[in-house]
This record gives C-alpha cells, structure tokens and sequence, in this order.
C-alpha cells in the first residue's frame, strides 16, 4: 500500500518574470507557496534566450526551496519551445507550465519530449486554458496524463477571446471558471485559475493558483486587491486658470459708471472742509452768544 502524501498547498503562487534579475533574487525571500519561472507572455521576443538562461542560473544557484518550482515554456510551435523544454529537463522543477493547450495531443508530445530530452519521470505538467476551444476541451486535456497534475485558467487570454469586460467578480467567466474545474476534479487534478492584476500593473504579475482543495473558492472569488472603501480620499479636481474674455458692451457700462461715481465721491470729499472747523449756522450763532459778555444783550 502506497504511502499516504499530504496535498500541496498551492495558496498563492507568483508569476516571475525571467528576463528580471532583480525579481528571481527577490522571490527568493517572498512568503508565497509556489513560483513560476515565466519565459512566455512576460517576457520580449528579443530577450528569450536571456531569460531562459538568467532562469537557469538562478534555479540551478537554489534558495526557493521549500517552494513548488514550475517553469513556464513557450509554445512547441514557436522558435523558443523547444529550447524551453530542453532547459526545463535539466533544471531543479516541481512541473512545467504548457501555456494554450486546446487539445489531449498537446500534453502527450510534450511528455514524449521531455522523456527523450531525459526529464526525470517525476516532473509534471501543468496546462493553461487560455481560449474558447481550450475550455471545451478541458475535460480530454485533463484526461491525457497521469503526468498532468493541474489544470490552470488564464482569465486575461480568455476574457479578450471572449470579447468582454473584465469585472472584479468575474461574471462573464463563470461558465468557463465552472468547466475548467469540473474537468479538473473529475479527473483528480488540481484546478485553478489566474487572477485579475490591478490596473497599470504587469500583466502575468498576479497570484496563480490554489491548491485542489480550495479551488471552488479560488474561482468564485477574485483573490485582487480589496477595493479601499473609505481610507482613499476624494481626488480634487482641478481647477483651470480663468481665461479673460473681451469686455462686453454691458461690462463696459458698468465700468465707467463705475468710474464716474468714483471721481464724483472724491470732488466731493475734497470740497468738504476738516470736521474740526466745520460748523452748522445754528452752532455758530450759540457759539457767538456764548462768547459775549454776561449781562449784555445780543442785538436783533
């Protein structure tokens, strides 16, 4: 009888890009349950052959253990596929990452490659649905292999084939998330799916996959970042400079009315006499009557 192995926990597992250095150092320190060594989508034309040997070096070098080490290889039918697997059957992995697997075929030429290119017979494989036809035929690709060990959806792929929006609660992606892993669990692989990556981030920058176990909670649920309810401010707006605009006929009115009362007020107040010597008729007549002699009389 076969000993009982616990499950994998696969409760986040990171996308690296393999043409940054900076990045493969980095993941060396990061709490995350899984790593994929990326040489596909996140990665130049121009810089395949860089990143697949800054993969090996770091890989071969070690210090990710006890992390699940998967390398993602580009397509067979590219320039770069080949090598890929060719690298990935000498390096230190867990499993190898097939990115649009639309059919059973794929997976078994892989297998037979990675054999002939002397992979040990422990290291797995894992499939990408990517596209329409991949989810459709996701239940024969998990068929294919006792090899393949799970079966991973990728949601920006398939929402553009899609032609729809992405949304935070990924609607549209239902029926497909529900496929994928219905495929997956009947065959006993492990089910996941990729995840929405905030906006202005690198696409292949997000958190991957779950392990079997939680795999119905990864797909109903976005594992992105929470939105911020109440500790993000409001932005404020801001203001355009005022543009002066030619003076109107009524604007102009207005301005010399303006003015003419102005000139008026000062006339006025320059004609005034200093309030200390200014006295009304009345005051000045109890001024003289004051100032006479007591016990005269004031004519008139």
């Amino acid at each position: 009888m076969a000993a009982f192995s616990p499950p994998r926990l696969r409760r986040s597992v990171l996308f690296l890009p393999g043409s940054n250095p900076r990045t493969l150092e980095k993941a060396r320190t990061l709490p995350a349950d899984g790593l994929i060594f990326d040489l596909e989508d996140a990665v130049a034309p121009d810089a395949k052959d860089l990143a697949r040997a800054a993969v090996a070096a770091a890989l071969t070098a070690g210090g990710y253990a006890p992390r699940e080490l998967i390398l993602r290889v580009n397509r067979l039918d590219s320039a770069w596929g080949h090598a890929d697997l060719a690298a990935a059957a000498r390096l230190p992995l867990d499993a190898v990452l097939l990115p649009k697997v639309e059919n059973a075929e794929r997976v078994r030429l892989t297998l037979d490659l990675l054999d002939a290119m002397g992979a040990p017979p422990e290291l797995a494989i894992w499939a990408m649905v990517e596209t329409p036809l991949g989810v459709l035929a996701a239940a024969d690709t998990a068929a294919a292999s006792q090899r393949l060990a799970a079966l991973v959806l990728g949601t920006s792929d398939l929402t553009a084939d899609l032609h729809v929006r992405e949304a935070k609660d990924r609607l549209p992606l239902l029926a497909a998330l529900g496929l994928v892993l219905l495929a997956a669990r009947a065959h006993g692989k492990a089910g996941s799916s990729t995840c929405p990556t905030p906006t202005g981030s690198p696409r292949h920058a997000g958190r991957g996959a779950n392990s079997a176990s939680t795999a119905r909670r990864s797909f109903i649920r976005s594992r992105s970042r929470r939105p911020m309810l109440h500790s993000r401010r409001p932005r404020r707006r801001l203001r355009r400079p005022a543009q002066s605009s030619p003076p109107t006929p009524m604007r102009q009115r207005a301005a010399k009315v303006r003015s003419a009362s102005a000139a008026g007020l000062s006339r006025r107040c320059t004609s005034l006499t200093p309030a200390a010597s200014w006295r009304s008729p009345t005051r000045s007549r109890r001024a003289a009557a004051n100032a006479a002699p007591y016990g005269t009389l004031s004519s008139g």
